[in-house]
């Protein structure tokens, strides 16, 4: 299956995420800040970028093209289940 172009450049932004998880510069930093630890307000930002991201990515479509989905995300663009849906 061929990925175009611009999916691929998820997979280098995903691996930067995953690298920088872990507060490394902050190894050692005793600095508190508003009450908290300067590398728990790491990781309060990096989870919100986290979310950012990975918002932009299932919004871009690789998620499904990814998965090998063709189309959209199951729903119509009314918001309700597509046919054929899980509902009773």
């Amino acid at each position: 299956m061929k990925r175009p172009r611009r999916d691929l450049v998820w997979i280098p932004t995903f691996a930067l995420l995953v690298a920088f998880a872990v507060p490394w510069p902050l190894w050692g930093v005793d600095r508190v800040v508003a009450g908290l630890p300067v590398w728990i307000w790491w990781h309060v930002a990096w989870l919100g970028l986290c979310a950012v991201l990975f918002s932009r990515f299932a919004r871009s479509g690789a998620w499904e093209r990814g998965m090998g989905l063709r189309g959209g995300t199951g729903e119509d663009r009314s918001g309700g289940a597509a046919a054929g849906g899980d509902r009773p």
